[in-house]
C-alpha cells in the first residue's frame, strides 16, 4: 500500500502533461471531462489511503533512495492520518472547483484548450505533495510548485491588466517570502546537516539547548509560511490577487491554500522546533498568538469595509487564518485538534461563498455590494446558500465550524474566548449585510464616494456573456459544499477521526473527543445572533463618512504599492525575530 502513496502526487501531474500535449488536438469538453476524472481518481486514492492506513503511518522513499547510516538524500513520503485527510480534502476541492468551473469562461486567445485544468492539476500536485513530503526541502519544492501555479492561475486572464497586475503582486511577495524560507533551510542544514524533518528535530535536541542560529532559522522558515497564510503583516497579497482571480481560483486560494500555511506553521513547528533544542514553547506560543491576534483584529475590520464582495471574503480569510494561528499557537492538542475541524469545515464554507460570489459575476457582470443592492431579488436559491454561508461563518450550530470554534474557545480562555466570538461575528456579519442588500435589497442604496474603498463594479463577467439562468452546476456545487461543512458538525465520526488524527501526530499527548458542549453551542449561538443583529443593522443603516474615516489610516496601508508590502514583509520578519528572542535572551 505504501507503494500508492506517490501516486496522489503523480497521478495529477501526469494528466496535467496530457492536457498540455494534447490541447491542441483535444475538444474543450474532453478536456474538462479529462481534469475531473483525474482529480476525481486522486481524491478517490486519498480516501482509500486514508480509510485503509488508520493502524499507522504510509512511509515511501521515491525512487528506493532509503536512509544509510542514518543519512539520506531521498524523497521520502509520509501518509500519517493529518497528511492523507488534508490530500484527501485538496482534491474533493479540486474536483469541485473542476465541476464548477465547466464551461465557466472562455480561454484566453492565446492559449491552448485545457489550459486551466492543466494549471489547476498542477496546483493539486503541489498541494498534495507539500502536506505528503517529510523532507523539509522538499516540502519547500512543492509549495513553491504550487505558488508558480496560483501566480499563473490569479493571471489566468492575461488580457485584462489589473490581472496581471494581482498576479505580480502575489508573486514578488511570495517569492520573496520564499527566499527567507530558503535561507532558513540553509541554516537548519548547515546547523544539522540533515533535511529531513523529523532528523533535524532529533539533530537539534542532540545538541542540546537552542541557540541564536537556530531561533533565526525558525523565523525565517516560519515567515515564508506565514506569508503563503497570509497572516499579517503578510497578507496584503491576498486581497489584491483575490480582487482579480477567476472565482474557481479563488475558490482554491482561500479555501486550501492560505489553511496549507497554518498547516505547515504547525508541522514545522511540532516536527523540528518542539524539542529541547527548538524554540521554547513559550516564545512560539508568543510568536503565533500575537501575529494570530493581530491578523484576526485587522482582517475584521478590514471584511467589514469592503464594498467588493470578493475582498470582503478574502479579507475574512486573513481574519479566519487568525484564529486558525491562535488556536495553534496555544500548543494544545484540544485547540489543535478545534482548529483541525475549524479548517476542515471553513474550506467548504468559503468556497461556497466564493462560488455565489461567482454566480453574481456571472450574472450581473459586477461583484460591488452597492451596484448589486437589491438586483439579486431573483436568485431565491443562491442568496439562501450565501446567507448560510455568512452563518457558518460566524459560527452558527451545528455547522463544523461551530465545532472548532467552540473546542478552541474552551481551551484558549475567556480573553481569546472574546476575540473568537467578536472576530466570528464581524465576519459573518459583513456576510449576512451583502446578503440582505444584495439579494433582499434591504435599507437604502449605499453611497459609494469613499477614496479608499475598491468597488467591483464593471467587471468583466467571467463567462462568455452574462447568463439569463444560471447553470446548475455553478448552483450544486455550493450547496454541495455546505452540506459537507454541515457534516463535519453534524457526522460524529468525522470529529472522531480528527481527534484521532491529531493524537497521532502529537505522540504522548491526548485530546478531548469532539463532541458539542453546552457551552459550545451557547458561544456558537451568540456569535451567530451578533452577526445576523450587526450585519442587518448595517444593511438598513449604511454607514456615513464619519464611520468610514475612522478606519481610513489602517486602509491606506493596503495601498496595492508592491515596495510597501515588500517592506511590511520586512517588518514582519522584524517581529518575529523580536517575538522569538526574549525566552532565549533570559536564559
Amino acid at each position: 500500500m505504501n507503494q500508492l502513496l506517490p501516486l496522489i502526487v503523480a497521478a495529477p501531474l501526469l494528466g496535467a502533461a496530457l492536457l498540455v500535449a494534447t490541447g491542441r488536438r483535444l475538444r474543450r469538453i474532453v478536456a474538462e471531462a479529462v481534469g475531473c476524472a483525474v482529480a476525481a481518481a486522486t481524491a478517490g486514492l486519498a480516501v482509500y489511503l486514508l480509510v485503509s492506513s488508520s493502524s499507522r503511518p504510509l512511509v515511501e522513499w521515491v525512487g528506493g533512495w532509503t536512509p544509510r547510516d542514518g543519512h539520506s538524500v531521498g524523497i521520502v513520503l509520509v501518509g500519517d492520518q493529518v497528511a492523507l485527510g488534508l490530500a484527501s480534502v485538496i482534491s474533493l476541492l479540486v474536483v469541485a472547483v473542476l465541476a464548477y468551473s465547466w464551461r465557466y469562461f472562455d480561454e484566453p486567445p492565446q492559449q491552448q484548450t485545457g489550459t486551466f485544468p492543466a494549471l489547476v492539476l498542477l496546483f493539486q500536485a503541489g498541494m498534495c505533495g507539500f502536506v505528503l513530503t517529510g523532507d523539509l526541502f522538499n516540502a519547500f519544492v512543492f509549495f513553491e510548485l504550487m505558488s508558480v501555479v496560483a501566480y499563473a492561475l490569479t493571471g489566468y486572464r492575461v488580457e485584462e491588466a489589473k490581472a496581471v497586475q494581482g498576479a505580480l503582486t502575489f508573486g514578488v511577495v511570495n517569492s520573496l517570502g520564499a527566499y527567507v524560507t530558503l535561507t532558513g533551510l540553509v541554516l537548519l542544514y548547515a546547523r544539522t546537516g540533515e533535511l529531513g524533518m523529523r532528523e533535524i528535530g532529533r539533530a537539534l535536541d542532540a545538541r542540546g539547548g537552542p541557540d541564536a542560529l537556530v531561533l533565526v532559522a525558525f523565523a525565517f522558515v516560519l515567515t515564508g509560511l506565514l506569508v503563503k497564510a497570509a497572516a499579517v503583516p503578510f497578507h496584503f497579497w491576498l486581497p489584491d490577487a483575490h480582487a482579480v482571480a477567476p472565482t474557481p481560483v479563488c475558490m482554491l486560494l482561500s479555501g486550501v491554500m492560505v489553511e496549507l500555511g497554518v498547516y505547515g506553521a504547525g508541522r514545522v513547528y511540532w516536527t523540528v522546533f518542539a524539542g529541547p533544542g527548538g524554540v521554547a514553547p513559550s516564545d512560539a506560543e508568543r510568536a503565533l498568538v500575537t501575529l494570530g491576534t493581530a491578523s484576526a483584529l485587522v482582517g475584521a475590520v478590514m471584511c467589514w469595509q469592503q464594498r467588493h464582495i470578493k475582498r470582503l471574503l478574502a479579507y475574512s480569510t486573513v481574519a479566519h487564518t487568525g484564529l486558525f494561528l491562535v488556536g495553534l499557537g496555544l500548543l494544545a492538542p484540544d485547540s489543535t485538534t478545534g482548529i483541525a475541524l475549524y479548517v476542515l469545515a471553513h474550506a467548504g464554507v468559503k468556497a461556497a461563498l466564493f462560488a455565489c460570489a461567482g454566480i453574481l459575476l456571472d450574472r450581473y457582470g459586477s461583484v460591488d455590494a452597492h451596484e448589486l443592492h437589491g438586483r439579486a431579488r431573483r436568485l431565491p436559491l443562491v442568496a439562501g446558500l450565501f446567507t448560510a454561508g455568512g452563518l457558518a461563518l460566524a459560527g452558527l450550530p451545528p455547522f463544523g465550524t461551530a465545532l472548532g470554534k467552540a473546542l478552541t474557545e474552551e481551551a484558549a480562555g475567556t480573553p481569546l474566548t472574546v476575540l473568537f466570538v467578536g472576530v466570528s461575528a464581524l465576519t459573518g456579519g459583513a456576510v449576512l449585510r451583502v446578503a440582505a442588500g444584495v439579494f433582499g435589497g434591504w435599507g437604502p442604496r449605499p453611497s459609494g464616494d469613499d477614496t479608499y474603498e475598491t468597488g467591483g463594479e464593471r467587471e468583466n463577467p467571467e463567462t462568455s456573456g452574462t447568463r439569463g439562468r444560471v447553470p446548475d452546476t455553478m448552483v450544486a456545487v455550493p450547496a454541495v459544499l455546505l452540506a459537507c461543512a454541515l457534516a463535519v458538525g453534524v457526522v460524529p465520526a468525522v470529529a472522531t477521526h480528527v481527534g484521532h488524527a491529531v493524537d497521532e501526530a502529537l505522540p504522548g499527548t491526548a485530546s478531548v473527543v469532539p463532541e458539542w458542549t453546552t457551552t459550545g453551542v451557547l458561544l456558537g449561538l451568540l456569535s451567530a445572533l451578533l452577526a445576523a443583529a450587526v450585519g442587518t443593522y448595517a444593511a438598513l443603516h449604511p454607514p456615513g463618512a464619519t464611520a468610514r474615516d475612522r478606519t481610513a489610516p489602517l486602509r491606506r496601508l493596503h495601498s496595492g504599492h508592491i515596495g510597501d508590502y515588500v517592506a511590511w514583509l520586512l517588518v514582519g520578519m522584524a517581529l518575529l525575530d523580536a517575538l522569538t528572542f526574549p525566552g532565549y535572551l533570559a536564559s
